[in-house]
């Protein structure tokens, strides 16, 4: 040992140093987690930079290979053309209206409304929104539709360069090409191909022509609120159409308008106190189409309508780009619509009603408007459509319009509600054809013995005493269904209603709904008893057979669904509205029809609050019809009584009265046993009138099943007869009336009057 090393020993303690061991075990890079090993922070990153480059490199290449291809928006103008059923030509829509105008000669406020509706940044940005086109990239590859966001440049070059599929590589050469665009034209260029290409609705294609077509004036003569509402309605230019939209469609116009302007302040273009005076300017109504006149304006619209739809859902496409791709685009659409039965549809509410009407004589036969649609129940398909005066008199189809009650009309779906969920009575009683319920006028609705704060009067205040709820439908007694609604549960009848085809959006599932309160479209009301007629396999009228374009066709999806509600609950349905038919208050012009020959027809018939609408909804076999009658105020669209002073045709006899046992079941019966052949139905059911006499024998009550007719008793809200079964024939005498009820004679029935126009009476809510 060297002297230094000994140096160094003993001021380590006096000892050597050992020898450093190496460790036998693994190494520390070993020891690491293998995802840390694989996935470390300089893979990572350089994988991040090659993917980058990656990106830019493909970018690049993209854009030297697409060029700026052509314009195809003229060129993409063709005529439509529409079938009926039997191949045969309905009208052939065709002549674009467009008329391109210069920029210079629309008003800088007027251009500055679209800037401010669709793209703030338009005068400062490169011609495309990135977060906007990596937004709509992802939801295109994740198959969630079209999506917002792009740039006034990017709709400029979809509407007229490219098309309005919604496709990755679609969307990456409307990158590729808005940006070549925004190079090569000016911005003014570029906005006025904007307004002089896009869709305003109407038919109507730039701004010239949506001037026109909505204001009657030139583009350069418009006003900063006309040209705030006609760039509001390219988001949903039919939905956002005043004269055709629903209250919803109003009211969300009617934001945009708003939001439009109120951009327009923000960017300095609008004096806020000028925007403060402004109001909404109403658009005038519709000009006429050649070829469109009549009831084909309204089917050719109906079946606009539900081709932008599929091709929503198909191609994964908004609204207006639908629209754009429907309107004068070369569709061969061939309709449901049956010729024949068309013609005589139109033909039965000209000889029972439009006929009839003189306004001049009886000032409110000028409210009269009346919708009908015609289903085949085993198909879906609607053969024939009425929605009223001509789509260009009255722009409103009164087949389609949602606007109006359908008051009794809603109660077999009540009845529905309760056979499909084996629902019982307050007493825990099943509701079934024959049970007795409490028919008192007024009589206030309990829940369990608390009182739910609704008691509807009947027609004309009518007690009924113990009635059974075969006999209740008969008469569209209302305390009956007010109180069946509760025992069922709202919320169950309310589902139901959906199950079968009634839109329910937004409504309450509340007792007052029981009279038919909320809104409903005899298209609507069509569906839901053709899925009854159909044993409850659910069916959705179309009109739409056949739609295709150059080789391409829409998926027209089957009418048919599954089945909704139980063959069982369908079929006893529809066996109790026979009686309605044959012993109630459709019995004046449908059963007594001497057109009817033996036809066996089923169907419910209804009044509105205030006589404002009328309806009967019937059906045979093979084909289901809905007839609506509707009071509205000419040239306001306000909701009005259907008699008035006077009554409307008050000179052909009678107080005038309006209700569904009247017009709307003449115009029915007219038209049905003209067009369908003698067939019965085939129900599968021990209930109602079909397969046993739709009144009851007279029993004998105890005390307690007898109520008083004041609105304060508190009897049991049902009971059935000790001895009764659903099939029970046996003890009914043959001199009893079909509508007689247990506790009245034959001549308190209030089902007949001396009045042609007034079978049966009614009020509120009625028959």
């Amino acid at each position: 040992m060297g002297r230094a090393e000994e140096r160094r020993a003993r001021q380590r303690g006096g000892h050597r140093a050992a020898p450093k061991r190496r460790r036998s075990g693994p190494s520390a890079d070993a020891r690491r987690p293998l995802i840390r090993r694989i996935f470390t922070w300089k893979k990572v990153l350089g994988t991040f930079l090659g993917l980058c480059l990656l990106g830019i490199g493909s970018f690049i290449v993209l854009y030297m290979m697409v060029d700026i291809p052509a314009g195809n928006a003229l060129a993409k103008q063709e005529s439509n053309v529409y079938k009926y059923s039997d191949g045969s030509i309905m009208a052939r829509v065709g002549k674009t209206n467009r008329e391109s105008v210069d920029l210079a000669k629309v008003p800088k406020d007027v251009q500055h409304t679209f800037v401010a509706a669709e793209n703030k940044t338009f005068y400062t940005d490169s011609g495309i929104d990135l977060r906007g086109l990596a937004r709509g990239l992802y939801n295109t590859a994740m198959g969630r539709g079209a999506q917002g966001g792009s740039t006034i440049t990017q709709q400029y070059v979809k509407n007229y360069y490219l098309n309005q599929n919604q496709t990755v590589s679609r969307k990456l050469k409307e990158m590729v090409i808005s940006l070549k665009v925004d190079q090569k034209l000016t911005k003014d260029q570029i906005l006025a191909g904007y307004i002089n290409t896009s869709y305003y609705g109407r038919g109507a294609y730039g701004i010239q022509a949506a001037a026109q077509a909505y204001y009657r004036t030139d583009a350069e003569k418009l006003t900063v609120e006309q040209g705030a509402y006609l760039a509001a309605l390219l988001q949903a230019p039919s939905q956002y159409d005043w004269a055709v939209a629903t209250d919803t469609g109003k009211r969300l116009v009617t934001a945009r308008w708003n939001y439009v302007l109120d951009n327009m302040v923000k960017q300095h273009w609008l004096d806020p106190a000028k925007r403060q005076a402004m109001k909404f300017p109403m658009p005038e109504q519709p000009k006429g189409t050649p070829g469109l006149e009549g009831q084909k304006g309204y089917l050719v619209d109906l079946a606009n309508q539900q081709l932008e739809q599929q091709l929503m859902r198909q191609e994964n496409i908004s609204r207006s780009q639908a629209e754009a791709e429907v309107v004068d685009r070369g569709w061969t659409i061939t309709l449901n619509i049956d010729k024949k039965k068309q013609t005589s549809l139109e033909q039965a509410v000209k000889s029972e009603l439009t006929g009839k009407l003189n306004a001049k004589k009886r000032k409110v036969d000028a409210n009269v408007q009346a919708g009908a649609v015609s289903v085949d129940p085993k198909t879906g398909k609607i053969l024939a459509l009425y929605g009223g005066e001509g789509l260009y008199k009255h722009w409103t189809n009164n087949a389609t319009r949602r606007d109006y009650q359908p008051a009794s009309t809603f109660k077999p779906v009540i009845l529905a509600a309760a056979l499909e969920n084996n629902a019982t009575t307050q007493d825990g009683k099943p509701i079934t054809a024959n049970t007795i319920y409490d028919g008192t006028s007024g009589r206030q609705v309990v829940d369990h013995g608390s009182k739910v704060g609704f008691g509807p009067p009947n027609e004309d205040d009518h007690d009924y005493g113990p009635i059974t709820v075969q006999q209740a439908m008969n008469n569209s007694v209302n305390s009956v269904f007010a109180q069946m609604g509760v025992d069922v549960g709202m919320q169950k009848v309310m589902s139901t209603a959906k199950q079968l085809g009634m839109d329910t959006t937004g409504m309450q599932a509340v007792p007052a709904q029981t009279l038919g309160s909320m809104g409903a479209s005899p298209l609507e009301m069509a569906g839901i008893y053709a899925t009854l007629d159909n044993h409850g396999s659910k069916v959705t009228p179309s009109i739409l057979k056949s739609a295709e374009n150059s080789g391409r066709a829409a998926q027209v999806p089957d009418p048919v669904g599954g089945q909704v509600i139980s063959r069982t609950a369908a079929d006893t349905v529809t066996s109790v509205l026979t009686g309605v038919v044959d012993d109630g208050t459709a019995r004046q012009y449908v059963a007594d029809n001497p057109l009817r020959d033996g036809q066996q027809v089923a169907g419910k018939t209804g009044t509105s609050d205030e006589d404002k609408s009328a309806w009967f909804t019937g059906y045979t076999p093979d084909l289901v019809t809905s007839v609506g009658l509707f009071g509205e105020e000419k040239g306001t669209g306000r909701h009005v009584s259907l008699t008035g002073a006077g009554g409307l045709l008050a000179s052909t006899g009678g107080p005038g009265r309006v209700n569904g046992g009247g017009y709307p079941a003449q115009i029915w019966a007219g038209y049905t046993f003209g067009v369908t052949d003698k067939a019965t139905f085939d129900l599968d059911t021990t209930q109602g009138a079909a397969v046993q006499p739709s009144d009851t024998p007279t029993v004998s009550r105890t005390p307690t099943q007898t109520p008083s007719h004041t609105a304060t008793s508190k009897p049991p809200t049902s009971s059935a007869p000790p001895t009764q079964t659903p099939t029970q024939t046996p003890t009914q005498t043959p001199t009893q009336t079909p509508t007689q009820t247990p506790t009245q004679t034959p001549t308190q029935t209030p089902t007949v009057t001396d009045n042609p126009l007034d079978p049966g009476g009614g009020r509120n809510f009625g028959q």
